[in-house]
């Protein structure tokens, strides 16, 4: 593709399939233009949930734009991994298609409109049957608990949810989601549809009842309301628990994103970093950063574990709003100390830090991601599960609150992180709480896609010693 596409020269694209092929023609160039062009730092981005390639270069080219003035005296490249993703059409990327600054209304329980379905086609050649089987039973929602487990039967033949799928193991986020006879699939694929179509509903009821409170507590201090004016309590809305089916389209998104999630581990570990391998190959002193959005971020992350033995060309990962398990880094798990996470220690492959941004403005992964996220083996059910436990607990995302159980992991905030740029560790696991710019979006996802930001920007240039 020409540069100018995304704005920052030198670029390369590369694109690899569901399996971790990589197209070959692209690497080639990459491999030989890295030299040619005299690149000593290369950023190597990964988007995580998107439509097309169409929207994946317009995050790059607006997240890269700040950078070369940033780092002037650079010799900077810049790569854009293009993997097949895909996101529900009502979640809005801010500043992309429209800004959003304020709760919006999340229709659920009806058709799949008609960006998702074509989302759907591409993410799952060969499916169109059973998206339309799909789509008609939103549409029309039968009555009946044996009709949302129909519904649930069809989801989970869309995603190839079964032992034997291809790339199922690349799905475990902790060794006991991985070990043999032990199931890495979710409750919701496992359990009562309907009771779990029934507890996403609840989620999303509390959820969008506290993002409302939390806009009218903000307007009403900004009007000079007083402590003591009523305001709808955060939850409220909840108390009328709604219907099955309004909690199925949300199946059906988190469905997707755990497919997204297994394919992203298989791209990063047989595609990226096998390419980043042979780059070490072919360019030696070329430092490489690697940086992923959402599952991109997981990508990124399986990448290490991909990685030929005694390469060090890694020289610093840097996670945005990633979208896989704060314990997938531990040594040990607080609630199960015989069993770790399945990347632990693989921060010691880079030479350099492992940067996690997160922000408790993602609802994406703050809210509804640890209730999709229990494992089948878990013998607690969905009931009684109320969101101040989902919440940073067991099934916690990277997004949400960062690495944990991972011993000297650093904390920061943004504004302290940019301060000590020069002097941020040079090596283990970083937490940096950017809430102050990454806090934009509407339901369900909230600020998961809000991450164009010079700050941000900066944060990989500070993580890779940049200058």
């Amino acid at each position: 593709m020409a540069d100018s596409e995304v704005g920052v020269t030198p670029y390369w694209e590369l694109t690899f399939d569901a399996d971790g092929d990589v197209n070959g023609k692209q690497r080639d160039r990459l491999l030989r233009e890295v030299v040619e062009r005299g690149v000593k730092d290369l950023i190597v981005f990964a988007h995580g949930w998107n439509n097309d390639r169409s929207a994946a270069t317009r995050l790059y080219s607006r997240f890269f734009e700040p950078i070369p003035a940033l780092a002037p005296n650079a010799r900077l490249g810049y790569v854009g991994v293009i993997w097949p993703s895909m996101r529900f059409s009502d979640e809005p990327i801010p500043d992309f298609e429209r800004a959003v600054t304020e709760v919006t209304e999340v229709s659920v329980g009806s058709a799949l409109d008609k960006g998702t379905r074509s989302a759907l086609l591409r993410a799952f050649p060969g499916r169109a049957t059973l998206i339309d089987q799909i789509a008609r039973m939103l549409d029309r929602q039968p009555d009946g608990d044996a009709a949302l487990e129909e519904y649930g039967r069809l989801v989970r033949l869309l995603v190839e949810l079964r032992p034997e799928a291809p790339g199922a193991a690349f799905a475990a986020d902790t060794s006991s989601e991985s070990e043999e006879g032990s199931p890495s699939d979710p409750e919701m694929f496992v359990g009562d549809t309907a009771e779990m179509c029934r507890e996403f509903a609840r989620a999303l009821a509390e959820a969008k009842a506290e993002a409302e409170a939390t806009t009218e507590d903000a307007a009403g201090t900004a009007a000079g309301a007083g402590p003591g004016d009523e305001r709808p309590r955060a939850g409220a809305a909840a108390a009328d628990i709604p219907q099955a089916w309004d909690g199925a389209h949300e199946l059906l998104r988190q469905a997707t994103y755990f497919a997204m999630k297994r394919r992203a581990g298989a791209v990063g570990e047989r595609g990226l970093g096998r390419t980043v391998g042979r780059l070490a190959q072919a360019a030696p002193g070329v430092r490489v950063h690697l940086v992923g959005h959402s599952f991109g971020g997981r990508l990124v992350s399986f990448a290490l574990r991909g990685l030929p033995k005694g390469v060090r060309t890694v020289k610093s990962v840097t996670l945005l709003q990633a979208a896989f398990s704060h314990y997938a880094f531990a040594a040990r798990l607080p609630h199960e100390a015989r069993s770790g996470g399945v990347l632990r220690g693989h921060q010691e492959r880079i030479d350099g830090p492992l940067v996690c941004c997160f922000s408790r403005f993602d609802s994406a992964l703050g809210t509804v991601y640890p209730l999709a996220s229990r494992t089948a083996g878990d013998d607690r059910t969905a009931a009684g599960f109320g969101l101040p436990r989902l919440l940073g607990a067991r099934w916690g995302a990277l997004g949400h609150d960062g690495v944990q159980a991972v011993s000297g992991t650093k904390a920061f905030t943004l504004a302290d992180a940019l301060r000590a740029r020069a002097t941020l560790p040079a090596s283990g696991c970083v937490n940096i709480d950017a809430s102050a710019v990454v806090r934009h979006g509407g339901l369900p996802a909230g600020a998961h896609s809000d991450i164009c930001h010079r700050e941000l920007a900066q944060v990989v240039l500070a993580a890779g010693r940049i200058h």
